[in-house]
């Protein structure tokens, strides 16, 4: 096998595989590069980083102020334990109580989300205000009652009603009142359909005997002459409507959940944008079509839940990903989503998606507002730090990818080398999405990359000679000319709303297959595209010319401990000066965001009459 140690520019690597870790790391100790070739596909998968905690901004300002890159809200409502307007609550009208910091808000106070024909003193929803959303948005969802909690917010109301009374009525005749309400009202109650049948009123009773905690009964009047037809007659246990919550426990004075939840929720961690989503749990699984090794990824559906859960919407950390992501070494990639701010409310309330899989399409990716590494799209053993720039190495050869990438223009970012103990390397440069994420990056058709060792530059596993060596304290820099622009199809990215929706660890991501053999039959060079490296502003001259076409993500590949530090800009320590017309990788940012909203339109638009039956509360 042809070497950097012989004489020959050309090393062909062809053992270049992921499956040779054992007697490469035995060469790597001879000081023979071999060894630099093992992937990690042999080292077993390890769960990666840790759960990061954000906490909502807060103000002394009456009003919400939603600002656009910050999410910074700032508002009197957050400090007070007040509404966003500043008032506090009103038994009696609609309010909703937010999940995480438990505060309440009235319904014309909300605006960013439609939380329908609420009826006061409703139990069975999940409210997320806007500051504790990550994005400063509301979000509202709908939850299956039993009917134990049908007729606790049904007496709830007509204690209400009857307040002003002298003195105020606590008890209700299940015929003359209680299923009168409940049937005039069932659409706002429940989002269970309508029964055709009367056998509802008998259940409603069995429920009501067998919830004493929350009920009382009276079968007969005390005074024998008094009509009977009234009776029986129901009330609830606790008198104070000022208790009932979505948390409500008739156990606890408070009805609230206790601050130990509202702690850990607290410091739950997940993107950028992300998201807050609507409640989802487990579906009832058919035959399996393959096996995933994702532990806890289940197709998402929504389900009844019991009375006191609290649906809780994990917090993202400052950079807006959460820090551990699905892997499946298998073959799927998965995009971590947020609710689609284009589809009507109705479509994530309505009772059709109970115990179903929820559409993608109700969803969209998430696109950071910074270019960062990228934990989703990453080998497992890659860690990376809380910054999200700086990454090291473990074993073999595993690599990381960044946050956005190109498939036109001419762009650059540079990496320092942190550490370089004995016996690492590194390999650093440009990876198209489909790059092998366990082998070194240069290891197929799909990368281009510079090691560490020799200077050597490699491309689908070959290696020649380049530049001399790299070392620790370098600052390296990448720079990639693409053509100046694509075929029209080729401009937006890929909506996944036609993908599986999946949940992980609380958030839901799309899931889409890695066609790697069909993508590598499929590239072709392009002409007038070119690779450059640097080394502490120096070039080392064209690395490749024609590459494959296709999207490009800076990329970085680590063997054993090696540590670098990537900066994708504006500032950078050595501007490339033999180049021109070219743009910082952060740019890329703002330039996806523009390119995923305009392709998430057109599917829309697509789709219109789809999403139109969503809005009306039709679905196929």
């Amino acid at each position: 096998m042809a070497d950097d140690n012989k004489d020959s520019d050309v090393n062909t690597e062809t053992s270049e595989t992921p499956m040779e870790t054992s007697a490469e790391e035995t060469e790597e100790n001879q000081d023979v590069e071999m060894d630099e070739r093992t992937s990690a596909s042999e080292i077993t998968a390890k769960s990666s980083g840790s759960a990061g905690d954000t906490g909502a901004t807060t103000g002394s300002r009456a009003n919400v102020a939603a600002v656009q890159g910050g999410s910074t809200v700032t508002a009197l409502g957050k400090s007070s334990g007040l509404c966003y307007c500043g008032r506090g609550r009103s038994v009696g009208e609609v309010e909703l109580q937010c999940s995480v910091c438990m505060q309440w808000f009235h319904k014309e106070c909300i605006t960013t989300t439609n939380v329908g024909n609420m009826l006061p003193f409703m139990t069975t929803y999940h409210f997320c205000c806007k500051y504790c959303h990550p994005n400063n948005q509301e979000v509202y969802s709908r939850r299956m009652p039993n009917f134990s909690q049908l007729c606790h917010m049904a007496l709830a109301n007509l204690m209400s009603q009857h307040r002003n009374d002298s003195p105020p009525k606590t008890m209700f005749s299940k015929d003359k009142e209680l299923i009168p309400f409940i049937h005039g009202n069932w659409e706002s109650l429940t989002p269970m359909q309508r029964r055709t049948t009367v056998t509802w009123h008998a259940t409603i009773v069995k429920a009501m005997l067998k919830d004493s905690e929350l009920f009382v009964q009276k079968e007969k009047p005390d005074d024998p002459s008094e009509d009977e037809s009234d009776y029986p007659m129901f009330g609830l246990v606790d008198k104070d409507l000022s208790n009932i919550s979505p948390n409500y426990d008739p156990s606890k004075p408070s009805g609230n959940v206790s601050v130990t939840t509202a702690q850990t929720l607290a410091s739950s961690n997940n993107g950028n944008s992300t998201t807050s989503l609507p409640p989802v749990s487990r579906g009832k699984r058919g035959p399996k079509k393959r096996e995933r090794d994702i532990e806890s990824a289940i197709a998402v559906s929504t389900s009844k839940k019991s009375k006191g859960d609290v649906i809780i919407t994990p917090k993202l950390p400052p950079h807006g990903f959460p820090m551990e992501h699905p892997y499946n070494k298998d073959g799927y990639r998965y995009v971590l989503t947020e609710t689609d701010p284009q589809v009507q409310s109705a479509a994530y309330d309505d009772d059709f998606w109970i115990g179903k899989p929820i559409p993608a399409h109700l969803y969209r990716a998430v696109v950071g507002t910074v270019v960062l590494l990228a934990p989703q799209d990453r080998a497992p053993q890659v860690k990376i730090a809380d910054n999200r720039l700086t990454a090291t190495g473990e074993k073999g050869y595993c690599m990381v990818r960044a946050t956005h990438g190109t498939n036109r223009g001419a762009w650059y970012f540079e990496v320092k080398v942190d550490s370089l103990p004995a016996g690492a390397a590194t390999r650093i440069g440009w990876s198209q999405p489909l790059g092998n994420l366990q082998a070194p990056l240069g290891y197929d058709k799909f990368s281009y990359s510079w090691r560490s060792r020799k200077g050597t530059r490699f491309h689908q596993s070959r290696g020649k000679h380049y530049s001399d060596a790299y070392n620790e304290g370098d600052v390296l820099g990448f720079y990639i000319k693409l053509p100046d622009t694509a075929e029209p199809h080729k401009l937006l990215p890929e909506t996944y709303k036609d993908s599986t929706l999946i949940k992980f660890k609380s958030h839901l991501y799309f899931e889409e297959k890695d066609e790697a053999a069909a993508g590598e039959k499929s590239l072709k060079p392009t002409e007038k595209t070119k690779i450059i490296f640097f080394k502490n502003g120096v070039s080392q001259g064209v690395a490749f010319e024609d590459i494959f076409e296709g999207t490009y993500l800076p990329a970085i590949s680590l063997f054993k401990g090696s540590t670098v530090t990537a900066n994708f800009g504006p500032a950078f320590k050595h501007p490339p000066k033999d180049v021109t017309d070219w743009q910082p990788v952060c740019s890329l940012a703002q330039r996806a965001q523009v390119e995923q909203t305009l392709a998430d339109i057109i599917y829309h638009i697509e789709h219109e009459d789809e999403y139109r039956n969503y809005e009306m509360g039709v679905y196929a």
